[in-house]
């Protein structure tokens, strides 16, 4: 399977992966890039999983679906456009051969889900994370509570560290400099930060990224971290006493608040 980012809007990534001849797309919130994808490659589109129901992951679905007859996968308790299987945690997405498991990942969106890949004797593990991970970040709480969002990512990042991380925005440059705010000493990131800097200078995206570095450097993960404790508690002020989810939750609205 090749695994390709189609840029979408101004900073958006459509998943596809294909075998040379069927394709899958993840959260296609616009068609053209994908149907531009599928004559390119000659392809015939098999599937399209969604993660959430926002319109920037969803606006191209009717479209795919009405043209091509993929099938629709998507979360359960979310507004998607149908027709399309619902999934909730536990639930696995049978497409072109590959089983994707499915993680309930509230927080960004009340309903959002996340699909996993495992790994076969040809390649790594694949995670579609949608909004809720981001490589040195995570998404905006929009309907979820810090609390839910701490849990998903606590059950993203329990996932094998070589997994492919496929986010859905090249957000990655501005998540890095918030986390050079919080741990200026962290080396990883450092590093982490260079190669990405220089990635973007060459036009090629960040993603996907890699679980085990995200460990490293990803502010968001570590919100227990001595090093993240002590600076999200030196910003906010916070009690020695404070709950994991109100560290996590004062670390978010730094980041909301950060230029």
């Amino acid at each position: 399977m090749t695994l390709v980012p189609l840029p979408a809007f101004a900073d958006n990534y459509i998943w596809m992966l294909h075998d040379g001849h069927h394709a899958i797309v993840v959260d296609p919130g616009d068609a053209q890039p994908v149907f531009d994808a599928l004559a390119h490659h000659k392809l015939q589109l098999a599937a399209i999983l969604v993660t959430h129901h926002h319109a920037d992951h969803t606006g191209g679905v009717a479209a795919l679906h009405a043209a091509t007859g993929a099938k629709v996968w998507g979360p359960a308790h979310e507004r998607i456009p149908g027709p399309f299987t619902p999934l909730v945690q536990g639930d696995v997405a049978q497409a072109l051969g590959l089983r994707f498991e499915i993680i309930d990942v509230p927080g960004h969106t009340a309903g959002h889900i996340a699909y996993f890949l495992p790994a076969s004797a040809a390649q790594a593990p694949v995670l579609f994370c949608g909004d809720t991970l981001f490589s040195g970040g995570c998404g905006r709480l929009f309907e979820g509570t810090p609390a839910q969002m701490l849990a998903s990512l606590d059950a993203l990042a329990a996932l094998p560290g070589d997994t492919r991380v496929c986010c859905a925005h090249e957000y990655t440059l501005a998540n890095l400099k918030f986390a050079r705010a919080v741990e200026p000493g962290n080396d990883a990131l450092s590093h982490y930060n260079a190669r990405c800097e220089s990635l973007r200078a060459q036009g090629q995206p960040t993603l996907p990224s890699q679980l085990a570095i995200e460990r490293q450097i990803n502010p968001f993960l570590r919100s227990r971290e001595a090093t993240v404790l002590r600076a999200v508690r030196a910003h906010a002020e916070l009690s020695a006493d404070a709950a994991e989810a109100e560290v996590f939750a004062a670390l978010r609205q730094w980041k909301n608040d950060f230029r």
